[in-house]
C-alpha cells in the first residue's frame, strides 16, 4: 500500500476496544491509514516521534501521562502536530483546556461512527471541529469567572465529603478562608449549595469524575 499521500492516524487510547473500534471505523477508508496505537501520553509522544501521524486522536484521561500533557509535549517537539480529542466528556473546562493545549479538534467517543472519518479529514485540513453539545458549552460558559486553582483544591475536598475545618487544616488555612473560598464557588458556579456546586464543577471539568 502506498502510504505516500495517505492521511497517516495514530490512535491514543487505554482502553482496547475502543481502540478497535477506531481501527473498525478507519478500516475501509481509502485515504486514512492508522500507523499506530498508544495506550497513554508517554506512548503517544513515542509513538508520535517513530510514525510522525499528520493526525493524532487522543483521550483526555489516561494512566502514566494524560492527554492534555502528552498534547503540550509533542507539539513542543513538533509544532505542525494536529490533535482530535476523542472523550466521553461534554464540559466546558476540559475541552478549554485541550484547545488551549493545542488540539484542533474536540470530539464526543459517542459520534465517532458518524462523524470522525469527517472531523479528521478537517483537521487535517486546518481546520477546527469542535462537537455540537461541547460548543455549545464553550458558548454558554464564554463570560464566566473561571474557578481559581485554590477553589477548585477545596471544591475536590468537598467532593471527597471533607469538612470545612479538616479542609483548613489540609491546606494550612483558617476556617474563615475555607468559608470565603466557598461562597466564591456558590457565586461563580451559580450553585445552591456545597452538593450543587460539585456536581456542576464534574459536569463542566473542573473536577476529574
Amino acid at each position: 500500500m502506498n502510504t505516500s499521500k495517505m492521511i497517516k492516524v495514530l490512535s491514543v487510547d487505554d482502553h482496547p476496544l475502543f481502540r478497535e473500534g477506531i481501527a473498525a471505523v478507519l478500516q475501509g477508508e481509502e485515504e486514512i491509514v492508522l500507523v499506530g496505537e498508544a495506550t497513554n501520553g508517554q506512548e503517544a509522544i513515542e509513538s508520535f516521534r517513530i510514525h510522525r501521524p499528520d493526525v493524532t486522536l487522543i483521550d483526555l484521561q489516561m494512566p502514566v501521562m494524560n492527554g492534555i500533557d502528552a498534547i503540550k509535549a509533542i507539539r513542543l517537539e513538533f509544532q505542525d502536530a494536529r490533535f482530535l480529542v476523542l472523550t466521553t466528556y461534554e464540559g466546558d473546562i476540559q475541552a478549554l483546556r485541550a484547545l488551549k493545549a493545542g488540539a484542533s479538534g474536540y470530539l464526543l467517543k459517542s459520534k465517532i461512527r458518524k462523524d470522525l472519518v469527517e472531523t479528521i479529514r478537517s483537521v487535517y485540513a486546518g481546520r477546527r471541529r469542535i462537537s455540537p453539545e461541547v460548543a455549545a458549552e464553550l458558548a454558554e460558559h464564554v463570560a464566566d469567572d473561571a474557578l481559581s486553582e485554590r477553589e477548585i483544591a477545596v471544591l475536590s475536598k468537598v467532593a471527597a465529603g471533607t469538612s470545612n475545618k479538616r479542609i483548613a487544616d489540609q491546606l494550612s488555612v483558617s476556617e474563615a478562608t475555607v468559608k470565603a473560598h466557598m461562597k466564591s464557588i456558590l457565586s461563580k458556579l451559580d450553585a445552591n449549595d456545597r452538593t450543587h456546586a460539585v456536581t456542576i464543577a464534574m459536569k463542566r471539568g473542573f473536577l476529574d469524575g
